[in-house]
């Protein structure tokens, strides 16, 4: 269906800096020439827009498989891609990368804020039944957008993304660190893992890390790779 299209992904790591080791990687759509997503997805109707993110997240799979990616892979999906059918995109996801040699535990649901939950509680019911599979949720851009503190409590997430903007200047930034510091304490209450996403200078790293968060994942760590796996350029030790 969709042959025609012409594209590919990039990967970024995922640092856990308390290992001193990738933990993940995010996958991103790329064009065949490193185009950005929006190249991509100009080509493909609304309609068509949930099952081509289908056909996308099962030719990433092959692609990390071909790679040798051997860690967690955190993929994009929008809520409505998550709602589908009680999950059915995520279970497809799943049974792709059973059938490639992986386990379910590495699958990492990112569900992006490109929409509005309006039914919160039946999308919560139906993380469930995907958590009953094995596959950890994550909240990308957390602080921005939908994306908020009621999400938390509704969908309790194995990880949140902390959104760039309240990454970006934090170290000279009281306001962004108050809501940081906020934030990693409800966290840590709830069991939640933390990441800060779009970390790109060595000052916002150095905060971050000071003030406990665990995760990394932008410029300053690595930048995303056409059709491969970059290793982290940051030393945390």
């Amino acid at each position: 269906m969709f042959e025609n299209i012409e594209f590919s992904h990039a990967f970024q790591p995922i640092l856990d800096i308390e290992q001193d080791m990738v933990v993940s990687y995010e996958v991103l759509l790329r064009g065949l020439n490193n185009e950005p997503p929006e190249f991509v997805l100009s080509q493909i109707s609304k309609s068509e827009l949930l099952p081509f993110d289908q056909y996308s997240r099962e030719r990433a799979l092959e692609t990390a498989a071909r790679l040798g990616l051997d860690c967690d892979i955190n993929m994009n999906f929008t809520p409505s891609a998550v709602q589908y059918d009680e999950g059915y995109f995520v279970i497809a996801t799943i049974e792709k990368l059973k059938s490639l040699g992986y386990k379910t535990r590495q699958l990492v649901v990112e569900i992006t804020e490109s929409e509005l939950i309006h039914d919160i509680e039946n999308f919560a019911d139906v993380l469930d039944i995907l958590r009953s599979h094995g596959v950890a949720i994550a909240i990308d851009d957390f602080g921005a957008g939908y994306a908020g503190l009621n999400m938390l409590a509704e969908i309790q997430p194995d990880l949140i993304k902390l959104d760039m903007s309240l990454i970006r200047g934090i170290e000279k930034h009281g306001p962004r660190q108050s809501i940081t510091r906020a934030i990693y304490s409800v966290c840590l209450d709830l069991g939640i893992d933390i990441l800060a996403e779009g970390v790109e200078t060595e000052e916002e790293f150095n905060y971050l890390s000071g003030a406990g968060i665990p995760l990394y994942q932008g410029y300053f760590v690595a930048q995303p790779a056409f059709e491969y796996l970059p290793q982290p350029t940051t030393r945390t030790r």
